[in-house]
């Protein structure tokens, strides 16, 4: 059974860093590909980074690029995205995804960690 889980979420003010930790269990890591999303309050889930197994792509939306770093560790089975400069708009839940292809559209990944919180204070 393929399992996520997601770490690493906290209270930063506004300019701090975090990192966030994603680990997948269950599947051949190095054949998935690996998403960060987020929901903040009263918003729909949108995706904001992916490290595809392809390559090693990387993708990011426009409003996390050159602020935010995402990275894999096969040997670990572990995503990391780094956080810096955080912003009050990135206050939300960040959940990880994997699937076999890299697609920061909600319904484009079929498996889900149930989340981690982080809060930028201004």
């Amino acid at each position: 059974q393929l399992e996520i889980v997601e770490s690493g979420g906290g209270l930063v003010q506004s300019g701090g860093s975090l990192r966030l930790s994603c680990t997948v269990s269950g599947v051949t890591f190095d054949s998935f590909s690996v998403a960060w999303f987020r929901q903040a309050p009263g918003k729909e889930r949108e995706g904001v980074s992916c490290s595809s197994h392809r390559r090693n792509n990387t993708y990011y939306v426009d409003a996390v690029k050159g602020r935010f770093t995402i990275s894999r560790d096969n040997a670990k089975n572990t995503v990391y995205l780094q956080m810096n400069s955080l912003k009050p708009e990135d206050t939300a839940v960040y959940y990880c995804a994997a699937d076999r292809i890299c697609d920061l559209r909600v319904v484009g990944m079929a498996n889900w960690g149930k989340g981690t919180r982080v809060t930028v204070s201004s």
